[in-house]
């Protein structure tokens, strides 16, 4: 089976159109929700879980900033289930992609500093300058601090993209292995299998982390901006 390793991070198309959008759309409509005035165990769990991670990232905001608290929840929400979408067989992971990624980072990024710049100029610009550097210093110290600002959306969406690819190349990799020593040598099949459902279970955790990274990440560069 001569499968391109990097098959499965292929944009799909059906018909020759692209289906990306409709996989995108896919994973909010595996959210239970509920009608009824009284939730069963499975939507109270989810709604305390959502009330534990908003407070976590919201209780070092002030008035302002938590005005992004739904936003940033449905990020959450938005990139664990799109990541956990990629686990499953014959599936595609947009946040496997890093122009889906820069298309979250970027905008996030750049509302947190313009509001930064609106309403807290004087310390906006002063993260450009530490207090107590040095005349000679002064001129690359802006420069480093520019870049370092202006490298922050394309760190968030790197970060996701290459952890999230790292993970399904493995997994691609140690599946393809287990497939071939499966008629060779069946105790080392079932060696490589356990170690395949243990890197499964990472890969959960890693997909769940990874959605809280980055948008913790946003809740700190908002954080710094009001």
């Amino acid at each position: 089976m001569n499968e391109n390793l990097f098959a499965s991070f292929i944009a799909p198309t059906i018909l020759g159109l692209p289906a990306a959008v409709l996989i995108i759309l896919f994973p909010p409509l595996l959210i239970p929700t509920s009608k009824y005035l009284i939730n069963n165990r499975l939507i109270t769990t989810q709604q305390w879980l959502i009330k534990l991670t908003s407070k976590q990232m919201m209780t070092m905001h002030n008035t302002k900033g938590r005005t992004w608290s739904l936003m940033l929840v449905s990020l959450i929400i938005f990139i664990a289930t799109t990541n956990l979408l990629g686990l499953l067989p014959h599936s595609f992971t947009p946040t496997a992609q890093l122009s889906m990624n820069l298309a979250m980072a970027i905008p996030l990024w750049a509302g947190a500093v313009i509001m930064g710049f609106r309403s807290k100029i004087k310390n906006a610009l002063a993260h450009f300058l530490p207090q107590g550097t040095p005349t000679p210093l002064i001129p690359m110290l802006v420069i480093i601090e520019t870049i370092s600002l202006l490298i922050q959306p394309m760190a968030l969406a790197v970060r996701l993209t290459a952890n999230i690819t790292a993970g399904h190349l493995l997994m691609h990799l140690i599946g393809s292995a287990t497939l071939a020593m499966s008629t060779i040598n069946l105790p080392s099949t079932l060696s490589i299998f356990t170690i395949l459902i243990l890197l499964t279970i990472l890969e959960i955790a890693v997909a769940l982390i990874q959605a809280y990274i980055f948008t913790l990440l946003v809740s700190l560069y908002l954080h710094d901006n009001t």
